[in-house]
């Protein structure tokens, strides 16, 4: 059985000091002004807010050095799609790189410590995040017509990091059930190992025969932001840092994964969800009768990771735990109703019955 390892994950990210970053900023990008460290998962961010214009409103931008276990390429495969976005449908809301002053998209630093790492800016978009929005179905239904249109973005975006084993890659579901060894709660563990004994029975063997492509990956819903003045408005989508080649399906499961009721009828907001995302890009009946398996594995994988991490980094445990209380309710509300009732139900939200 396969052994989860990933080593960005493993290795915590080294702290900086803000001075530098900030002269690092002035050096390469001849900006200056006010630095805000951001919380984050795996890299150092910042909010750099430019001070070089007193009369007009200062900008803002999103400082990113990458965390040092990361290769430069994957760093590049993130880079690439972004920059590949604003070519193919320049009104996507994502954010955009700001070249340094040389003109390049990237560049490795190493801040002293012998531990290089890859820096990028990016524009910083305004916005309230989802969480402290209300939610109703336009949103939703918003937000799954904006991911489909990110991924007929991304489809023929070829990159050698496609090629590499990445983190939260829901093809590798399986890796984490070593994890679960650290879950006390014996009910919780066994519901857990038996999301992940169906995706190994009926997803992983059929996942490598459909279409694949870059995937966002991650779109949970601290990873996007809406307008203050119209939250059913999707304002942006933010952080590529998990992107992976994989099935175009998955790009689905993990978003729906994060909108399922963990109460009542799951089902409730995940099939108007699906459904909106169908009209953009339309999917195929095999990837649709995946698709509630591969949600359950997704959250197996949260619970399961973010777990795991927490109690390695307790000193960031807030942040990485923020997903996983409803994630365990919401693996219980899929328990309760049944795989084959959901693929069902799913199929008709797409017209395949």
């Amino acid at each position: 059985m396969a052994q989860f390892d990933a080593q960005v994950l493993i290795a915590a990210s080294p702290p900086l000091d803000i001075d530098w970053v900030r002269a690092l900023a002035k050096e390469r990008y001849g900006l200056s002004g006010e630095l805000v460290a951001l919380t984050g998962e795996r890299d150092r961010n910042y909010r750099l807010q430019s001070d070089a214009d007193a009369d007009a409103d200062p900008s803002r931008y999103m400082l990113k050095l990458s965390h040092p276990a990361e290769s430069a390429l994957v760093a590049d495969f993130q880079t690439q799609a972004l920059l590949h976005i604003a070519a193919t449908d320049p009104g996507l809301p994502v954010q955009r790189i700001v070249p340094s002053l040389d003109g390049a998209p990237s560049f490795v630093v190493d801040p002293g410590d012998g531990l290089p790492c890859v820096v990028r800016l990016f524009t910083y978009l305004p916005g309230l995040p989802m969480p402290d929005a209300p939610r109703t179905m336009a949103q939703r239904e918003n937000l799954a017509r904006t991911l489909a249109r990110l991924d007929i973005a991304l489809q023929d975006l070829a990159h050698p990091a496609a090629a590499l084993d990445l983190p939260w890659d829901i093809q590798r579901a399986d890796e984490v059930r070593s994890l679960l060894v650290h879950v006390t709660d014996p009910a919780r563990r066994a519901m857990a190992e038996g999301a992940l004994t169906r995706f190994e029975r009926i997803a992983k063997p059929v996942l490598p025969g459909l279409r694949r492509q870059p995937i966002h990956n991650d779109l949970n819903i601290y990873n996007v932001l809406v307008d203050p003045g119209d939250t059913d408005r999707i304002a942006a989508i933010i952080d590529f840092g998990d992107m992976v080649h994989a099935p175009l399906i998955d790009d689905l499961a993990v978003a729906a994964a994060y909108q399922l009721g963990a109460e009542g009828d799951p089902l409730a907001h995940i099939a108007p969800f699906v459904t909106a995302y169908h009209a953009v890009l339309p999917l195929r009946a095999e990837e649709i009768d995946l698709l509630f398996t591969l949600m359950a594995a997704r959250l197996v994988m949260v619970v399961a990771i973010s777990g795991w991490r927490a109690a390695r980094y307790p000193e960031n445990a807030a942040y990485l735990l923020r997903n996983n209380a409803i994630s365990w309710a919401r693996l219980a509300a899929c328990e309760k109703l049944g795989n084959d009732v959901a693929t069902s139900a799913l199929r008709r939200a797409c017209h395949f019955d």
